[in-house]
């Protein structure tokens, strides 16, 4: 069955105090809205629709850089969700399926979950996705009959009856496109908020004869996100679902609190992760590596057997090969590292290509940055290059060549060959002596002077 998702994105979130609309605040890595735009893309619509209105120029770069086919419309006033629904309208007038409405601010809602709706929906006019909780709050309650749905009253407008009522709204709606716009069409404000409520829609349709049915799922499905201290609640939900799915994977984790994952860190079996290290977006480690302490990882690829760290950091475009060693204090940024090749100390490799079984001393820096540029450098295979060694890009090493230490190199290096570029050492005879005793001599007068 075709879909199309309506992800509903404009609230400005009051109770965020912030400039950044609601929907960009991130949660493991990725704003609010790309979590929900991620759950909708299982079902492989034909259209994503994001309705922005409070920050509506940075709601759009956000979706279009992740999904460069999401449309967007505009609410200019926000005058409920049915009025926000409804501004996706023009933008699906030829689409013929069913439409999922999502919110940019619900991240935890399960494709399991949306395809049962879209089950749901070949027998149903309207399907709402509901949950049970022992505490339903302000949340719009659902009203069934066996199975329909005969409407769903929203808190302020409840009765003492009503508001008993443990069945909740989550907010989620999948119907017919033709018909989801005829119904939001019909949709009036006369209610305690004077707000268009896209969950009239039931009451609506059932008085047209209409079928309308509940789906539901585990509350913690339904968690919308209105504060910072419930986008650092939604965090913890996630690292805790994050660390069990890892588990589940055969990954080892000594101390799994302090383990942090992003919404797309890919892990391998029988990897060892452990304390206090971080996951940015974009990574993926390969069975069997080992990620040492206090380590950060941000797009970056890691093969089996590859040792990252303690107090390592990995950052966007460092591919390491098998067995690859990168130890403490070693930065790594956009630079391809070859099969058993070990950095292991205080170094950083930027813009460069590393051969294999090549070994990078201590201090090492690839100086790829002219102020303006960046440049690359090349290190072929079973090479040494000497601590402190400086290589100035653009710089190419060949297979098998050494740099003495504290060199600095501005010129490519030809396989075997040993290159050292440092100053000649001086040395005074009897100069230290002086040299002190001269400047103890002026540390007393200063010291008398004050």
């Amino acid at each position: 069955m075709k879909t199309a998702l309506v992800i509903l994105a404009a609230g400005k979130g009051t109770r965020m105090n912030s400039d950044l609309p609601k929907v960009l605040h991130p949660l493991a890595g990725a704003p609010l809205l790309i979590h929900a735009m991620q759950a909708g893309a299982s079902l492989a619509p034909e259209h994503t629709v994001v309705v922005a209105g409070h920050g509506a120029a940075s709601v759009r770069k956000a979706a279009q850089a992740h999904d460069e086919t999401a449309l967007v419309a505009e609410q200019t006033e926000q005058l409920g969700t049915a009025h926000a629904a409804g501004q996706a309208a023009p933008l699906l007038k030829d689409f013929d399926g069913t439409v999922i409405v999502l919110f940019g601010d619900t991240p935890f809602v399960q494709p399991e979950t949306l395809e049962t709706m879209i089950a749901a929906q070949a027998t149903h006019d309207v399907v709402v996705l509901g949950f049970e909780t022992a505490d339903p709050g302000r949340y719009g309650r659902l009203v069934v009959d066996g199975e329909t749905l005969e409407r769903i009253v929203e808190f302020k407008d409840a009765d003492a009856a009503e508001r008993a009522i443990t069945l909740c709204n989550s907010g989620v709606i999948a119907c017919r496109s033709e018909l989801l716009f005829d119904l939001i069409a019909a949709v009036d404000n006369k209610n305690a908020a004077e707000e268009y409520y896209l969950p009239d829609i039931v009451g609506i349709a059932r008085s047209r004869g209409l079928s309308a049915t509940v789906v539901t799922c585990d509350e913690s499905e339904t968690l919308g996100i209105n504060s910072r201290a419930e986008l650092a609640a939604a965090e913890a939900a996630f690292q805790a679902r994050a660390r069990a799915a890892a588990f589940e994977d055969g990954v080892t984790l000594p101390a799994p609190d302090t383990v942090h994952f992003a919404f797309d860190t890919v892990i391998g079996r029988d990897t060892l992760i452990e304390p206090n290290v971080v996951f940015g977006p974009g990574v993926t480690v390969e069975s069997g590596a080992t990620i040492r302490a206090f380590s950060h990882l941000e797009g970056c690829h890691v093969a089996r057997g590859a040792v990252v760290g303690p107090y390592a950091r990995l950052r966007l475009g460092a591919e390491l090969s098998e067995n690859v060693r990168v130890g403490n204090f070693v930065e790594i940024k956009n630079a391809q590292i070859g099969e058993g090749t070990k950095v292991n100390h205080l170094s950083y490799i930027g813009d460069a290509t590393l051969g294999t079984q090549t070994n990078v001393g201590a201090g090492t820096i690839t100086c790829n940055y002219d102020g303006v540029l960046k440049h690359r450098t090349e290190i072929g295979d079973n090479a040494f290059i000497g601590s402190n060694t400086m290589l100035v890009a653009p710089v190419s090493i060949g297979d098998r060549a050494m740099t003495g230490s504290g060199s600095v190199i501005t010129s490519d290096v030809e396989a075997d060959a040993l290159a050292i570029a440092r100053a000649p050492q001086v040395e005074k005879p009897g100069m230290a002596t002086k040299l002190f005793d001269i400047l103890k001599a002026k540390k007393a007068k200063l010291q008398r002077g004050s």
